[in-house]
This record gives C-alpha cells, sequence and structure tokens, in this order.
C-alpha cells in the first residue's frame, strides 16, 4: 500500500494536525469520547476527525467507532468537509456529514475557533440482528457539541430568555435573572451570536453497507431494491425486491425498468471511445497478470502485443467492448449485447438522479476488471483487492490512476459519469435512448416478473 500512498491515492487529502493547540484540542476531545489520548505531535485526520497514525499508535483502527457501533467524529476544523472518509461501513456517511458541516459551517467556525466540536452520527437502528434492519435506517442524526458543552450551555442560556420574555411576572423573578447572567458568563451572548446547530437530521434512501457481506439498499427507484454481494447472506425482505451479485440476467432487467443506467456510446455528453479503451486496457493487463506475459510498460501497444499472444485466454469481455468501440468510431449496425454478455456492465453507466454514485457503485462490482470505476466509486473493495494483485499489476494501475485522475478528479469524474445532476425536469423533446423514451415515472414490475432468466438488454434480446 505505500506505493499508493505516494502517489496520493491513499490517505490524500487528509487535514494536518500539526500545532500544539489543535494536539491539545484533540486530545481533549478524543479524552472525553474514548478516555484516550494521542502522544503524537504530529498526525493526520479525515473528515470525521479519525487519524490512520493514532489508530496504529493505540493499536485500535476502529477508535471512534468502538465495536461498530456508535459513529463518533472529531472536528478541529470546518476545512474537514474537504477530507475523505477512510474505513465507510455505510456509503452515505461522508456525504451526511459533509452537509452537515455546510449547512452549519458559520456556527461551526465559530465553535471550532475555541474548542474542538464532537458528536456522533445515529441511524436510530439500536440492533443489526438480519439484513431486514437495513430497511430501518431511513435518515442519519448527527448530534454534536464541544468538549465544554457550548452548545448545551447556549440552549440553556436561551431557555431562560424564552422564559423570561414569555412566562407571567418573569421581569420580576430576581432568581431567574440571576441564572441568566452566571449562564451568560459561560455561554456568551446568544442573542448577538447564537450558537445552534439547526440542519442535523439527513434523510438517506439509498445506501450501501459493508455488513451481511455488502448489501445495497436502493428505496429511490420506481421498484425499490436490495442486492447482495455474498449470495448465502440473500434474504427476502418485504417491500422490496432482493437480488445478489450473481443474478446479473434479473438485475441488468431492473435497471433497465427503473431507468437507473445508460449504455455509454449513446449517454449524453459521454466521449465513448477512450473511456471503452481505457476499459479494455484494464481487462487485458488482468489477463496478462493471470497468463503470465510480460507487458513491458503497461503501454497501450503492448497490451495489444500481449493481448495477440493470449489465444484462448483473451478475456471474453474483450469482444464486445472491441464491437462497441468499432461502433463509436466507425458506426454501422449497433452491436448486439445483452446481459450474458460478459462486456455488458462495462458499457453501462448510471444515469443522473439521486442514486446515481450508489449505481456506479453496484456497476463496478458488476464489471470488476475497471479498476478506475472500481477505485472511484468503491475504495473499500479496491483497496481490498489491490492486496492480492502481483507486483506488475500494482504498479501499473498505481502508475495509470495517478496520471489519469489522481490530476483531475473532478474532470475525470465528468467525463466517465457526467457532469453532477441538477433540479431540471427531464426534457421531453429528447430523443428516445436504446431503452425508450424517458418517463418520470416507471410501471412497478410484479412479483411474478421477478423470476424472468433471460430478460432483454438494451442491445438486444
Amino acid at each position: 500500500m505505500k506505493r499508493l500512498i505516494e502517489k496520493g491515492l491513499m490517505f490524500g487529502n487528509l487535514i494536518r494536525v500539526s500545532s500544539a493547540a489543535w494536539t491539545g484540542l484533540y486530545n481533549r476531545a478524543l479524552e472525553k469520547l474514548t478516555g484516550r489520548q494521542t502522544a503524537l505531535k504530529e498526525f493526520h485526520i479525515d473528515i470525521t476527525g479519525y487519524s490512520p497514525e493514532i489508530g496504529d499508535e493505540l493499536g485500535d483502527m476502529d477508535y471512534l467507532a468502538p465495536d461498530g457501533g456508535t459513529r463518533q467524529f472529531i472536528l478541529l476544523t470546518t476545512e474537514q468537509k474537504t477530507a475523505p472518509m477512510l474505513a465507510a461501513d455505510l456509503s452515505v456517511l461522508r456525504d451526511v456529514l459533509r452537509r452537515f458541516i455546510a449547512d452549519n459551517e458559520s456556527q461551526l467556525f465559530s465553535l471550532t475557533a475555541r474548542d474542538a466540536v464532537i458528536g456522533q452520527i445515529d441511524d436510530h437502528v439500536w440492533q443489526m440482528d438480519g439484513p431486514a434492519d437495513l430497511t430501518q435506517i431511513r435518515s442519519l442524526r448527527i448530534s454534536a457539541d464541544t468538549t465544554g458543552n457550548h452548545v448545551a450551555e447556549a440552549d440553556r442560556l436561551t431557555a431562560m430568555i424564552d422564559t423570561f420574555r414569555n412566562g407571567r411576572d418573569a421581569w420580576w423573578d430576581d432568581v431567574l435573572i440571576a441564572r441568566m447572567i452566571e449562564q451568560a458568563k459561560k455561554s456568551g451572548d446568544v442573542l448577538r451570536h447564537p450558537v445552534r446547530l439547526d440542519h442535523t437530521d439527513f434523510p438517506v434512501p439509498d445506501f450501501w453497507t459493508d455488513d451481511f457481506g455488502g448489501v445495497y439498499l436502493l428505496r429511490s427507484a420506481q421498484e425499490p431494491a436490495m442486492i447482495f454481494a455474498d449470495p448465502d447472506r440473500k434474504a427476502d425482505i418485504a417491500g422490496v425486491v432482493s437480488f445478489d451479485l450473481t443474478q446479473r440476467h434479473q438485475i441488468a432487467a431492473w435497471l433497465a425498468r427503473n431507468a437507473l443506467a445508460e449504455p455509454i456510446i449513446s449517454a449524453r455528453g459521454a466521449d465513448a471511445a477512450p473511456i471503452l479503451r481505457q476499459k479494455m486496457d484494464f481487462v487485458l493487463v488482468d489477463a496478462a497478470t493471470r497468463l503470465g506475459l510480460e507487458t513491458g510498460n503497461g503501454g497501450r501497444q503492448e497490451l495489444r502485443r500481449a493481448a495477440a499472444r493470449m489465444g484462448d485466454g483473451l478475456p471474453p469481455e474483450i469482444r464486445g467492448l472491441s464491437a462497441l468501440l468499432r461502433y463509436a468510431e466507425q458506426g454501422g449496425d449497433w452491436p448486439v449485447i445483452d446481459s450474458g454478455d460478459p462486456a455488458y456492465f462495462y458499457a453501462l453507466r448510471a444515469t443522473p438522479g439521486p442514486a446515481r454514485d450508489l449505481v456506479n457503485r453496484l456497476l463496478s462490482e458488476l464489471a470488476p476488471h475497471d479498476l478506475r470505476q472500481l477505485f472511484i466509486t468503491h475504495k473499500p473493495l479496491f483497496y481490498r483487492l489491490y492486496q492480492t494483485w502481483d507486483e506488475g499489476k500494482r504498479a501499473y494501475v498505481a502508475e495509470v490512476l495517478a496520471r489519469e485522475y489522481q490530476i483531475d478528479k473532478q474532470g475525470t469524474r465528468d467525463a466517465l459519469f457526467g457532469s453532477e445532476p441538477d433540479m431540471a425536469e427531464p426534457d421531453a423533446s429528447a430523443p428516445p435512448g436504446p431503452w425508450g423514451p424517458a418517463t418520470t415515472r416507471l410501471p412497478r414490475v410484479s412479483l411474478s416478473d421477478r423470476g424472468a432468466s433471460r430478460p432483454a438488454g438494451p442491445w438486444g434480446a
């Protein structure tokens, strides 16, 4: 993993903590949350205040999430909103915490100017006995305060002020007035400088979790679904259809019925040819590694020469991707590629919408050799697989990601997945796509339709 760290592909964009003041504030917060402190004078933290160096020092890489339970955080600065989140067991955690910081930025800026802010993220579910309990996670609530309880103290003073203003004969209550004066010494002037965190509840209709072997829950779709990475953990859940990643035909049909994915070739604004070439490169690197073929520096010409020597070992994905590439560059007849083709999911990307990022993560598991998409959308799985590769594949992948993604992250994401979706309604005059015209509401599929063995795909039956 050292190579990834050196190239900024792991532990990148963390916030550096090196001043004695920040270290002191962090230790005060850490002791209040965990009863422990760090002896490190310099370390780095993510958006939650988690530090891999401190985790290594304490021998507890989950020190801010004891027993995998309550997710706690430490904020030293509002600049943490730009940092990544390491070891997220719920895909929406970083986005929720980032929105919390952004929505309460002026208040948090004032609080962190004098103290560290500590808190926890609550999913309202006390115990996870089975996959069905995941459907109970509908929103996340963030509770936060400083280590000196500035928010709680301000709330107490605010309550006293309300009583003083609205209570009968409160103007003559000397005891109340004396308490208000003493409280103001602790909390300051809450009328001129209110200390209140208002935006603390965030709905989460769609998410991925690493519980139960990895599960996707998408409720924003017309036909809500739960998709299991581990077929042995799959369960029938009331109110949603259930799939596992081996049910490629059923997942393809579900994506099409709910208009959640589209072919890269016909996607608006996508430059399909270079995207397909890069996907083919990654597929060939994986095959060459498995077959023990030399690929030199991993350039495109070396990979093509290696492909010529693969014979029967040529990856089955290459045939379909090559047909799509020819169509993108030369036109002609639309390639007939259905969900039974190994190249099918490599040629898709999520459509704009609330579930876009989660669907792209799902597609990365269905097309696991597209390592660039896997790195961007599903880092936990990427890092786990990286440790199983040989040295040549690690070097190639790290070099490509550093050269083609790291230097322009947002540009690469826009090229691959499209720009961030806005709130505009779909254009009714737009030409129909391969699955037909876009619709705002799609019909739900009855339970009897779930077992279709091989549905028609966008490129053929």
